[in-house]
């Protein structure tokens, strides 16, 4: 764990899961850290002790840095892509207006940097893989679309009011950290998913495509460990650059496929948990891979909880206490 001078620090959306390892992970280094939450996807009991909580939505946030603070994590957001196709409003709205009234109180309020929890989304599609920070975005949904109009947002702040920013894109996050882990209520995300279906919840997980060309006929996914995430932002915290917006990938370097999940979580739960073949969905791309290239040179971050089981061993250990 890397060590900063003690700042005071805003997380928002402090109460969700990325935000909550993230918080939690910033007081063990020694930081003053306030969780701004409505609560709307997040848990009251996930803000992790020590933080001050303030429940309230990003465009309460202007109230709370009137107090002064010397940054802002930034993971308050909607981010289901379903629900971005049928109702872009929200998105729009909830996250590229909240985010603008954000980026104004930070520079009414002299608040001097930001890291944002972007994604790898604002690629859209790509052309080729691993994916570096310099492929074309090409969002084919409106929540890709809303993260990459913040990062544009971001950046002109940056440059026109000094602001140090960074923003941070990956694909599948996963694990826990601790008491804090995935408790979402619609759930989308694989191994959590089946996760449910060892603990009884769900009777089988659907795997959509096995003909896809890869070794194994399913996609291959990114994926990073909420902690290495966690450590991520800190790093970028630390070397963020007054007047710069920087942007960096993030990922564990090859990616898994659906059936090496699959496999892995049976090992790790030592449930059989059954699984269907579906059609391919419409969109599904066969591989997806971040880069972490830049992130490694200029940040000296790389994954250390990279290892498949280990992941899986981290959610199920929490899935089992949240039940």
């Amino acid at each position: 764990m890397i060590r900063l001078s003690r700042m005071r620090l805003m997380v928002t959306g402090g109460a969700g899961y990325i935000g909550s390892v993230c918080a939690a992970r910033l007081v063990e280094s020694g930081h003053d850290v306030v969780v701004l939450d409505d609560l709307s996807t997040g848990h009251r009991d996930a803000v992790p002790a020590g933080c001050r909580f303030v429940e309230g939505a990003v465009k309460d946030a202007g109230a709370v840095l009137a107090e002064g603070f010397d940054g802002v994590l930034h993971f308050a957001a909607r981010s289901l892509v379903a629900e971005s196709m049928a109702q872009p409003q929200r998105y729009w709205l909830g996250n590229v207006v909240a985010t603008v009234g954000l980026l104004e109180a930070m520079r009414e309020h002299g608040t001097p940097r930001m890291v944002f929890s972007s994604t790898a989304a604002t690629y859209g599609e790509p052309a080729s893989v691993p994916i570096a920070e310099d492929a074309v975005t090409r969002p084919t949904n409106p929540y890709g679309a809303t993260k990459l109009a913040i990062d544009h947002a971001i950046g002109s702040y940056a440059i026109a009011h000094g602001i140090a920013a960074v923003s941070l894109r990956y694909f599948n996050v996963a694990g826990a950290y601790g008491r804090y882990g995935e408790r979402h209520t619609l759930e989308t995300h694989l191994i959590p998913l089946i996760l449910q279906v060892a603990l009884g919840h769900q009777e089988k997980i659907m795997v959509f495509g096995e003909d896809w060309p890869t070794p194994d006929g399913t996609c291959i996914r990114d994926y990073i460990h909420v902690v290495d995430l966690a450590d991520a932002h800190e790093r970028a915290l630390e070397q963020a650059v007054p007047g710069e917006h920087r942007i960096y990938n993030l990922g564990n370097g090859t990616g898994f496929s659906v059936r090496q999940v699959l496999d892995t979580c049976r090992t790790v739960t030592g449930h059989p948990i059954p699984a269907r073949s579906a059609a391919r969905r419409l969109g599904d791309p066969a591989v997806l891979i971040a880069s972490s290239d830049r992130a490694h040179r200029e940040l000296g971050w790389k994954p250390e909880r990279a290892d498949l089981a280990v992941i899986v061993a981290d959610a199920w250990k929490f899935a089992l206490g949240a039940g």
